[in-house]
């Protein structure tokens, strides 16, 4: 596959979840989603509606106030009774500044509430995605959920602040004048909604081809964000293979395809909003022509068409609006569907509300796998029929090929996932039957890639442990030989390190995951290659740092290096997801036709 098709293929990923609009919202998921948020605001949202109900009711009564005041209060000021024409004047007046004041309540509700909304979920998602398990942010992208808390989010947060008055009062204007036009005259009222005919066949069209326009907007601008994000991730790579000059050319023609297909979109609107305008200027003139025959028939008064008249602005410009807001009303809809599918997800570890109390007299750290069969995908098994019993305080060396299953068992074991059978337990307590502030308390697991957060080096270290005291942090610090380096900076212990620890070596990014996990006190911590990507010097301090963190506690560490090694008790060598050799190191490596004994040669030949 080349670069562009999989680059379309990445995109084609995140379109496909966008839904048809109107369509979209009404899903089951979507409903449930929006019911969801705008029940604590029930209130709220009734004030909101029936002060845009009474705002329009306000507008619609001002043409009607017209009418009556060119058939009567005029005929009036004739007679030299300037009464009604002055009653009439104030009605319209206190009905404009009502509508105006009324309409001021439901923009300011409207995006207050809207604005809480938003606010809810947004933190709604955010902790719904830190609740999700490792496979799901396994196969669902980085790229994607930035997009859910970003893009998604502020197609909704347009939606309330520009276009959802508009959508409101475009309704309610069309309905209310729509009515009022059928009781002020029957015969004329037909007439004008005699013109929603072709509106109807016009707005049909406009939906379907915007609905194909909008989706492949979206197709095209997710191409050049991923050709844009992709070259710049990979700037090195770029330089040393001299790839600027194609990836220009790459770049070039998918902006092209972008300007194209926004061009699509302008032409669309191009023909429906003067559509809109034609339809609203022929059906004004037709009911000029027919209203001015009854008038002079004398079968409908002057005032009465002039209603008429004033109404149609109110009837057809509602519409032009929406085809406006169409765009961001797609995007709106497209971002809620997407959001209601992020928290339709469950949990592939769902951690009970109650937990089992932790032995009497505290963790000690004995682990049992027992029986216990795992697998990534349906049928193919990685674990099968899987037993390992580990007793509180020892530390054991998982070793093996890639693919025995090593990371696998310390994934079971940091319940980052839960077996397909059998049982994983601490202490003989399932970890299945713990809450996760006590599963914190009994497992800690430092990753290979040790990472660091933005942030000072006393708040890394308190990562796990938010409640620590500062001499407790440094003793941390100290336990593991970050100390003198922390001290040595003008900020000490508040200096920043950077973005994803940006301004710290590998090796001091690993020593601050050590001392997260002293911090953190667990009864068993898991190692995961935790000194691969260091020099020698640095490893040396690393595996001294070690011996403090791992001393009375239960360690699993995984390990390429077999100079790690060293500090275990025990050594298991893992092939095929079975544990193939068990015992001391020394007594392994004395084997001399042993698996550990030749990963050992191995490793020995490499330092030659």
């Amino acid at each position: 596959m080349s670069t562009v098709e999989s680059w379309h293929g990445i995109a084609a990923e995140e379109v496909e979840e966008i839904p048809l609009a109107w369509t979209g919202l009404l899903r089951r998921r979507t409903r449930h989603l929006l019911g969801s948020l705008g029940a604590p605001h029930r209130r709220a949202l009734i004030g909101v509606a029936t002060a845009v109900l009474l705002s329009n009711l306000a507008a619609t009564a001002i043409p009607y106030l017209v009418g009556i005041g060119i058939d009567i209060g005029i005929p009036a000021v004739r007679r030299g009774d300037y009464v009604p024409i002055a009653a009439i004047a104030s009605a319209i007046v206190a009905c404009a500044l009502l509508q105006a004041l009324l309409y001021r309540v439901f923009v300011a509700g409207s995006g207050r509430v809207g604005q809480e909304i938003l606010l809810e979920l947004r933190e709604r998602v955010f902790a719904h995605f830190q609740q999700l398990s490792l496979a799901f942010h396994e196969h669902y992208t980085t790229g994607r959920m930035i997009a859910r808390l970003t893009s998604d989010l502020e197609s909704i947060n347009e939606m309330f602040a520009l276009g959802l008055d508009t959508l409101v009062n475009a309704v309610l204007s069309i309905v209310g004048v729509g009515v009022v036009l059928l009781v002020l005259d029957l015969p004329l009222g037909l007439v004008c909604l005699s013109g929603f005919v072709p509106l109807w066949f016009l707005t049909r069209w406009y939906q379907r081809e915007s609905s194909a326009a909008y989706r492949n907007n979206r197709t095209a601008m997710a191409r050049v964000i991923v050709q844009f994000t992709e070259s710049l991730r990979g700037i090195r790579a770029v330089h040393a293979f001299r790839r600027q000059a194609r990836n220009d050319e790459i770049f070039g023609q998918l902006s092209e395809g972008y300007r194209l297909s926004m061009s699509r979109s302008f032409k669309l609107l191009g023909v429906y909003w003067p559509g809109i305008v034609l339809i609203g200027n022929l059906t004004t003139a037709a009911v000029l022509l027919y209203g001015g025959v009854r008038v002079i028939d004398g079968a409908m008064q002057v005032g009465v068409l002039a209603s008429f008249v004033l109404y149609l602005r109110r009837f057809f410009e509602p519409l032009a609006e929406v085809s406006q807001f169409y765009d961001s009303f797609q995007a709106a809809a497209a971002g809620f569907e997407k959001l209601a599918g992020v928290l339709d997800e469950r949990p592939g570890v769902p951690m009970p509300a109650h937990g089992a109390p932790p032995p009497a007299g505290g963790w000690r750290g004995r682990v049992d796998f027992n029986n216990v069969r795992f697998g990534y995908r349906d049928g193919i098994d990685v674990l099968s029929g899987f037993d390992l019993h580990i007793p509180a305080g020892q530390t054991v060396a998982l070793l093996g090929a890639t693919g025995a299953g090593k990371s696998t068992v310390a994934r079971l074991l940091a319940r980052f996932y839960d077996p397909l059978d059998g049982e994983v337990a601490i202490d003989a307590v399932p970890l299945t039957d713990l809450a996760e502030t006590e599963l914190h308390r009994a497992v800690a697991m430092v990753t290979q890639e040790s990472f660091v957060f933005s942030g000072t080096i006393a708040e890394n270290i308190a990562f796990g442990s938010p409640g620590a005291s500062q001499s407790e942090i440094e003793a941390a610090a100290k336990a593991v030989g970050l100390d003198s380096f922390a001290e040595s900076l003008e900020g000490g212990y508040d200096s920043d390190v950077g973005k994803q620890g940006s301004r710290l070596s590998a090796g001091q990014r690993q020593l601050i995951a050590l001392a997260r996990a002293f911090l953190a006190d667990p009864a068993v911590l898991i190692l995961d290659e935790a000194s691969s990507s260091l020099d020698a010097p640095m490893e040396r301090q690393v595996q001294s740092a070690l011996a403090t963190v791992l001393s009375g506690r239960t360690a699993l560490i995984i390990a390429h290096r077999l100079s790690t090694v060293e500090i275990a008790d025990r050594v298991l060598v893992l092939a095929a997801g079975r544990i193939v050799e068990d015992g001391p190191p020394g007594e392994l490596l004395a084997q001399r036709s042993g698996h550990y004994a030749s990963l050992y040669e191995a490793w020995r030949e490499s330092l030659l």
